[in-house]
């Protein structure tokens, strides 16, 4: 099944503009995304075969059928409780039934997790894409051996300084357990015995332990941080995975304003709080900004530092959380009433 197939047979309940220009903080390089619902051709409803969504290959246009548009509006899935309430100059198609289907009727108390919930987790997400961004890593992956540390004096010293210090090279050295002593190792250096080396090459993921002849005598006591270098292996193949995958020019635009986080995401961050404050307040929220637009844009553009709308939403968070906990909506939608409605539309539009 294709979009395009979905407009053919007519089958399409519902169409319209979402994201930036629905919620009206669009720029001029903003995209045109269109959203929409249709109902299954009443044969292939009853086969084997089910449909949930169509879309292009970059989801820049996303239909879903009718009985997964329901789920998620009963489960308070922001994304398709703003197309309930999209703004009317979005909306480019609407069948008579789709009227059935009111905002009111969905929201719940659910919507605490969904809006806010999700606006937290976005905020732990700015919290890390921060953490990459002032703290670059290279692409090389360091070496085990920067990992490792000599006892020294009544302290320690870096391996590789002391390699250099004494001019000797890793591979002449040996190292052995000290007994009861987790990643503590006796080292030893001899050019003319044929030591493993500390590591047996740059990729080494482990030092290596070497068969000491008994009359050979330790010149160091030497520390491995494994843990310490596994978490670092963890964190840079996060950040180049992250770098591969980011969106270039969000990226260069977050750069661009020097605060060192994503703009974008960031304001959506806050619309999400603040619908979620509307949603506890009035018992609906509006899908086009207007109150808040300007603060919006202002976050957009980077115009506050990082901290502090971290602290802002943090807080926002708190007093959401006492909304919800005294306002008047139900726990979670009626799902009989749901029911109702998706039987009562499809049946309608099958007996059309």
């Amino acid at each position: 099944m294709t979009i395009k197939a979905l407009k053919n047979q007519h089958l399409l309940l519902f169409e319209t503009v979402s994201g930036s220009h629905a919620y009206g903080l669009q720029h001029k390089d903003s995209d045109v995304d269109l959203r929409g619902v249709f109902v299954m051709p009443k044969k292939r409803f009853y086969s084997l075969t089910h449909i949930e969504q169509v879309s292009d290959e970059r989801n820049d246009e996303v239909y879903y059928e009718l009985k997964k548009f329901i789920n998620m509006l009963v489960k308070n899935k922001p994304n398709f409780l703003e197309m309930l309430g999209s703004p009317a100059d979005c909306i480019r198609y609407k069948h008579p039934l789709f009227d059935l289907l009111k905002l009111t009727d969905f929201l719940s108390k659910q919507a605490k997790n969904t809006f806010a919930g999700y606006a937290l987790s976005q905020i732990k997400k700015a919290r890390g894409l921060n953490k990459k961004i002032v703290n670059p890593m290279t692409e090389q992956r360091k070496s085990v051996l920067e990992f490792c540390y000599i006892q020294y004096g009544q302290g320690s010293m870096p391996l590789l300084k002391f390699l250099a210090k004494n001019n000797f090279n890793q591979a002449n050295c040996g190292l052995v357990n000290v007994a009861h002593m987790k990643g503590v190792f006796a080292l030893f250096h001899n050019p003319d015995l044929s030591y493993q080396g500390i590591i047996r090459g740059e990729k080494s993921n482990d030092i290596c332990l070497s068969s000491i002849p008994k009359k050979e005598k330790p010149i160091g006591v030497l520390y491995f941080n494994k843990d310490g270098y596994s978490l670092y292996c963890k964190a840079h193949t996060q950040y180049w995975e992250w770098v591969n995958k980011r969106n270039q020019a969000r990226y260069e635009s977050t750069m661009n304003h020097g605060k060192n986080y994503d703009a974008k995401n960031m304001m959506h961050t806050f619309r999400l709080l603040h619908n979620a404050e509307e949603i506890a307040r009035t018992g609906t929220f509006q899908v086009r900004r207007t109150h808040d637009k300007a603060f919006l844009r202002q976050v957009r553009t980077g115009e506050f530092q990082y901290d502090d709308l971290v602290k802002i939403a943090e807080e926002k968070i708190l007093e959401i959380n006492e909304l919800f906990d005294c306002c008047d909506l139900p726990d979670s939608p009626n799902i009989e009433q749901a029911n109702d409605l998706l039987l009562e539309i499809r049946e309608g539009f099958y007996q059309q």
